[in-house]
């Protein structure tokens, strides 16, 4: 038997997106710039996606611009918002613990002398709503901060954070970060008040290399690169049709299953791990059920990951963007130096099963009685 469980670093490619890039590697090939019938044809792909994806953020199409992934939707995103913004102030806002593709880029800011305000999080990763209160003013032009943390499954009460704009009277532009939402939680653009926000096609069942950022009507974006008037001369480029095809088939495949469904399934693993002594969960309760992200305290977390991956139970030992580097995440939530070293994230998708999760939690009980004989 086998047991996927790091759904939140890819997923498997559902049906109907590999059948869709079929049909456009085959049949709608052209380049949908072209005004001769096989771009024609490409075009209506190309807007079929779009519509997809704007469906299922409950916008425009027009507000939608297709990227090479999240991270490029992020780059594109916080540089292009704080460049746009720098006349109006130079305040940024970010949570300490989001994805490499926004640190890095915050990072990079403050080399070019934005003020970077780093909101600071709770043991679970959560920020406060008191610290936002107390750095956004009238100079900030950017806050971001994502919907649901990718190591810890925080779900950050990112609704909230329009009000309190609204309430400092800031010109500050919400991006939202909701790769790891996307599909877990139902989401509506006007509902969280993003005037930004990233989703990725590998993390609901579509292909690697393509993602999209939603782009609010009137905001505007400094582009990070040149050369082409693509996607609303945002982001240049031809636009990868057979990834994007992929992208809408999954998009249209998408079922989101109650959070009560996925939480049976989560709470009676957890149940399992929680006869394990050596367990301890770093993960909140209220984290989105999807992301349960514990530590065996004394053992290294890769030692444990090969035990698994040796029997069929792929898991993850945190961010697969983080690879060979204590996570800032665990780090940020103040966990001590030996539950970061042991954390293990088990990550769901909609098609994860109870008999999976139960072979992982043996194989974990099962990694635990060989470590505490060879230790």
């Amino acid at each position: 038997m086998e047991a996927y469980l790091d759904n939140s670093a890819t997923t498997r490619p559902c049906s109907a997106a590999r059948q869709a890039m079929i049909v456009a590697m085959d049949t709608v090939w052209g380049n949908p710039s072209s005004l001769h019938q096989k771009g024609m044809d490409a075009g209506e792909l190309l807007r079929d996606a779009r519509t997809a994806v704007a469906n299922a953020l409950s916008c425009r199409p027009k507000e939608i611009v297709f990227t090479s992934g999240g991270t490029e939707a992020n780059n594109l995103a916080v540089f292009g918002a704080a460049h746009a913004g720098r006349k109006r102030g130079r305040r940024v806002v970010v949570s300490a613990v989001e994805h490499p593709s926004v640190m890095k880029a915050f990072e990079r800011l403050r080399d070019e002398g934005f003020d970077v305000c780093v909101l600071p999080v709770d043991a679970y990763g959560k920020i406060s709503l008191a610290d936002a209160e107390t750095v956004i003013d009238e100079e900030t032009i950017l806050v971001s901060v994502m919907a649901v943390n990718n190591e810890l499954g925080t779900i950050e009460p990112v609704e909230d954070l329009r009000r309190i704009i609204r309430s400092k009277h800031a010109p500050a532009l919400l991006h939202i970060d909701a790769v790891q939402a996307f599909g877990k939680l139902p989401l509506s653009v006007n509902r969280l008040g993003a005037d930004l926000l990233t989703v990725s096609a590998h993390k609901i069942h579509g292909p690697k290399g393509v993602g999209a950022l939603f782009v609010k009507d009137g905001v505007r974006l400094v582009p990070t690169a040149v050369g082409g008037e693509q996607e609303t001369r945002v982001r240049p480029g031809t636009e990868p049709m057979i990834a994007i095809a992929g992208f809408g088939a999954a998009v249209k495949a998408m079922r989101i299953p109650p959070l009560e469904t996925i939480r049976e399934l989560t709470d009676d693993f957890k149940q399992r791990l929680s006869a394990l002594p050596e367990v301890v969960f770093n993960s909140g309760e209220d984290a989105l059920p999807y992301i349960i992200n514990f530590s065996l305290p004394g053992w290294k977390a890769e030692t444990v990951l090969n035990f698994l991956s040796d029997r069929g139970i792929y898991v993850s030992v945190g961010s697969a963007c983080a690879k060979g580097h204590r996570s800032p995440v665990l780090t940020a939530a103040g966990l001590d130096v030996r539950r970061m070293d042991s954390a293990i994230r088990v990550s769901l998708s909609d098609e994860t099963t109870a008999e999976e999760l139960a072979y992982c939690a043996d194989g974990i009980a099962e990694a635990i009685r060989t470590l505490r004989k060879i230790s």
